[in-house]
């Protein structure tokens, strides 16, 4: 096969790689932030059967990521190694999304456990077949250093901007109260047409990512030479890979960043009605200014990346981002912020908010494309190119870090004496000190040790090119002989 240095990538190729990164950002939004509350407060199933379904799925996870990265990096076919798995994933995906948005109306509250474990148990196995073999193309359509860093830009813009999207479309359209349902978010129609909607665009971005990317299967790389695999072998091969040291680096920074992540989602609610006491219309206009940030992100990861690196990169916006995250809050707790409702202070806060979550974006795009350059790297320890077991690395450990934030919110809710809701109204001056202190120290601390980690990883672009070129004169040897 032709050699894919040789071949970068267009700009439709690009845009298709990107906008299938929107199936990943609606299902991880819905996932994160509606399905505990649609199962638990609107169909009344108990929490805590949702989160062991969740912790059911994981556990399935566990095994089928590593085990779809490997066979993906391993199958041989006339359509590539990649594309038959996207290509099985186009309707499952889709119909399995619909389904856990549209549960079966004979069922009622903890009936609906079993039908809960299904979906989500097929949604994560659906997703696993796409998510990894996808994201893996990022390291064969190219093996330009920066280039990358354009592919996964756009991938993670479209995640954000898709999941965005359909979350507002959600809360702002289709939670809308009628005469039967007074509180739009009891409106289950809404929901189930949520599902629906959701299910299409998915469909939509996984088509066009496969379709958009077909034409390349020609460049893309061959699997390594037919050889007896047995379980013992594959999992020996599996950690052989995954012992890669800047692969580590990589794996325990993504950890820590999506715990940082999880802190943020859980008590970002808390902090705009309690901390800062906005009204819906000033939280409204803080979700919509995650638009800015996504394009803002887009511009400066290639920048960054083309300028200093991508690890300086990394680090340098990293640094910036988890500073600036809590620096509002830790101004507000010694007086030099104007006080709440004061005209001065929603623009301070929507414009350091849009700014910050740019630079948290940005670095997440870097990370991605770090990921792709550990490929050459590994290959030339291993003999192997493992594009999908890399990937499915980093999938599953977002996938497992979610709950690790939420926990460590819940701790900082506690110590704030909050755990029991009440609002605003609720809160005392103390508790309300409390969990801005808890906020600001909880986001520096996992920022702090995503930094570190990231220092480690040892892939720099004159590594990454003395890779290739070690790679070519390998190849030319093998030709030779």
């Amino acid at each position: 096969m032709a050699a894919t240095d040789a071949v970068k990538p267009g700009f439709l190729t690009r845009l298709s790689f990107g906008i299938g990164g929107a199936a990943d950002g609606i299902k991880n939004n819905g996932f994160d932030y509606a399905l505990l509350f649609f199962y638990s407060n609107i169909l009344g199933v108990d929490a805590g059967l949702v989160g062991a379904a969740l912790m059911i799925a994981l556990a399935v996870d566990a095994v089928s990521d590593p085990v779809v990265g490997y066979w993906s990096d391993n199958l041989r076919t006339r359509f590539g190694r990649r594309h038959p798995f996207i290509y099985a994933a186009l309707i499952p995906t889709a119909v399995v999304y619909f389904l856990t948005w549209n549960p079966p109306a004979g069922l009622t509250a903890n009936e609906l456990f079993p039908w809960l474990v299904f979906t989500t148990i097929g949604v994560r196995l659906a997703f696993t077949f796409y998510e990894v073999p996808s994201s893996a193309l990022a390291a064969e359509l190219t093996q330009d250093y920066d280039e990358r860093t354009s592919l996964m830009s756009l991938r993670y813009f479209f995640a954000w901007f898709g999941g965005l999207t359909i979350q507002i479309l959600l809360f702002r359209f289709l939670l809308v109260p009628t005469e039967e349902t007074p509180i739009g978010v009891f409106n289950i129609a809404g929901w189930n047409t949520y599902g629906l909607i959701s299910a299409f665009c998915i469909l939509g971005a996984v088509l066009i990512c496969g379709a958009g990317t077909h034409s390349h299967i020609p460049n893309l790389k061959s699997p390594p030479a037919a050889r007896q695999l047995t379980l013992g072998r594959i999992f020996r091969e599996i950690f052989e890979t995954i012992s890669n040291p800047s692969f580590r680096a990589l794996f325990l920074a993504t950890l820590c960043g999506l715990v940082a992540t999880g802190i943020s989602a859980t008590l970002n609610q808390y902090i705009n009605t309690i901390f800062w006491e906005f009204d819906n219309t000033e939280i409204a206009n803080l979700t919509m200014g995650v638009y800015i940030s996504a394009i803002l992100a887009l511009i400066i990861a290639p920048i960054v990346g083309k300028t200093v690196g991508k690890k300086r990169g990394a680090i340098t916006i990293g640094i910036l981002a988890f500073t600036i995250a809590p620096l509002p809050v830790i101004l507000r707790l010694l007086g030099f912020l104007p006080p709440n409702g004061s005209p001065e202070l929603f623009p301070i806060i929507l414009t350091i908010t849009i700014f910050d979550l740019s630079l948290i974006i940005a670095t997440q795009m870097l990370m991605g494309s770090m990921v792709a350059d550990i490929v050459e790297d590994s290959e030339l320890q291993t003999g192997r190119r493992s594009e999908g077991i890399f990937f499915a690395g980093i999938s599953f450990i977002r996938k497992l870090s979610q709950g690790a934030g939420v926990f460590t919110a819940s701790i900082v809710l506690h110590v704030a004496n909050m755990s029991q809701g009440g609002g605003a109204a609720a809160a005392t001056e103390e508790s309300v000190r409390s969990l801005g202190w808890g906020y600001a120290i909880s986001l520096l601390t996992a920022w702090t040790l995503m930094i570190i980690c990231i220092s480690f990883y040892r892939i720099s672009r004159e590594s990454h090119a003395d890779n290739l070129a070690r790679l070519k004169a390998l190849q030319s040897g093998q030709d030779a002989s």
